[in-house]
């Protein structure tokens, strides 16, 4: 275990609140993706062997797939700009060979930074870190909460990807030895290291057991954080490009901050029954106009169900619906009564399509006060909880959107509550299929917060 890094008194209650204000990030210039920062030629994940099948699981996940307009997960997660980058750790019983590599969503290949350890677990550990200078460019202040959802989604893409079984997730390991199991510099090497190269922030990471392979081990980044650092990205001219240079250096000592002097857990991740291969084929963030249909009370209760058990130290969650009984649902009940929706839409950086949505799933806790811990795991996990979620409405049949930025949400104020103490942190909204009978709705103009 580490210590995490000094930080003014109250730096982060600031910043907290500071990204759930109504201020407006200043516009900068658009900053394009950065091509691939890894020069070894690279292996196709389907390699020669056996065990844990790392081209199935990463081409459900994390591979860019074809026909979606240049993005690179087929869903919005939570508009982050695709910041997450995975490192593969890859033990004996894999369908590559040990070792540590570095994955190209775009090309689908996996790029060798270094060997494994002797001791190597048997199976595959990914590590997912972010870069942070296109986020901010775009979102300024508001950009880390957003870089953690947008980690958990992509844990969850992996998860489910993943082959039923002992998949395990740790949403809290240090992010120190999240690091040094990676071969990335710590986070007082930076800027010597990695000179003229963005830094990855590790944030989370996905184990991936071998059925062959003795018990697995409750410790699978141990004997990986014990080698020296691996091969080193290859430079980029202006590694911030046009981010904000305060505000993306707020937000990596942040992220940095958050991640310091935990010891890792690993919560076993359950896959919903319906939810198959095709389901992560085919799954899609669905445009605004084709959110206005309610879902069926029964589908819908079953996507909250998954959304509130994805996690065990996740937020809470409850749903908002409108018609004939308006009101903000839990699986334990009614919450509150009344059409919560057009308030959502206000509080989600005025995005005014929300105020129809046949329902709207929120994940709300997380204080004001909060301690690292409990915003890191907030927003990791519910990032996770959302992305499961998705994918469960997927199998059902059911339209979905995640929904990142939410500005003001005190939901526990509005309920009546003291203020400061449940706020919304992330949301996904719902739709069933549109009843042929019934005219399309118009489009509601409103601010996208995804470019």
């Amino acid at each position: 275990m580490t210590h995490a890094p000094p930080a003014a008194p109250g730096l982060l209650s600031r910043a907290l609140a500071d990204a759930r204000s109504p201020r407006v990030p200043r516009t900068v210039p658009y900053l394009p993706e950065r091509a691939f920062p890894w020069g070894e030629p690279g292996l196709h994940p389907a390699g020669a062997g056996g065990g844990v099948d790392l081209d199935r699981v990463l081409r459900l996940s994390l591979a860019a797939p074809r026909n979606t307009g240049g993005r690179l997960r087929p869903v919005a997660s939570a508009g982050a700009l695709h910041p997450v980058r995975a490192h593969l750790l890859v033990g004996p019983g894999c369908s590559l060979p040990p070792g540590r590599y570095a994955y190209d969503p775009r090309a689908h290949r996996a790029h060798p930074r270094g060997r494994a350890p002797a001791d190597a677990p048997p199976g595959a550990v990914v590590v997912l870190t972010v870069t942070a200078a296109r986020t901010v460019a775009h979102y300024g202040h508001r950009a880390w909460p957003l870089l953690l959802l947008d980690a958990g989604h992509a844990a969850a893409a992996l998860a489910l990807a993943a082959a039923p079984g002992d998949v395990r997730v740790s949403l809290d390991a240090d992010g120190e030895e999240l690091a040094a199991a990676a071969g990335l510099p710590r986070a007082a090497d930076r800027q010597t290291r990695w000179t003229g190269v963005e830094p990855e922030l590790p944030l989370a990471a996905v184990w991936l057991p071998s059925a062959d392979g003795p018990a697995p081990s409750t410790a699978p980044l141990t004997a990986w954080a014990a080698l020296p650092c691996a091969a080193d990205p290859l430079p980029h001219s202006g590694a911030g490009g046009n981010a904000p240079p305060r505000e993306l250096a707020a937000a990596r000592h942040l992220l940095t901050y958050l991640t310091a002097g935990t010891d890792a857990t690993w919560h076993p991740a359950a896959r919903p029954a319906p939810v198959t291969a095709e389901t992560l084929r085919t799954r899609r963030s669905a445009p605004p106009s084709d959110l206005a249909h309610p879902p069926a009370p029964d589908l819908l209760a079953r996507v909250l169900a998954t959304a509130e058990g994805a996690r065990p130290d996740g937020p809470a969650w409850a749903a908002a619906v409108g018609g004939d009984a308006p009101g903000l649902l839990t699986t334990a009940g009614l919450l509150a009564s009344g059409d919560a929706r057009p308030t959502l839409a206000h509080w989600a950086a005025g995005q005014r399509w929300i105020g129809t949505a046949g329902a709207v799933l929120v994940a709300h806790g997380c204080p004001a006060d909060a301690p690292p811990s409990l915003i890191r795991s907030s927003h990791l996990a519910a990032g996770y909880a959302a992305g499961v979620a998705q994918a469960h409405a997927t199998a059902l049949g059911l339209r979905s959107r995640p929904i990142g930025s939410w500005l003001q949400a005190d939901l526990g104020a509005a309920l009546g509550d003291a203020p400061g103490h449940d706020w919304i942190v992330h949301g996904l909204a719902l739709a069933g299929p549109a009843d042929p009978s019934l005219p399309a709705p118009p489009p509601l103009p409103g601010k996208e917060e995804r470019p």
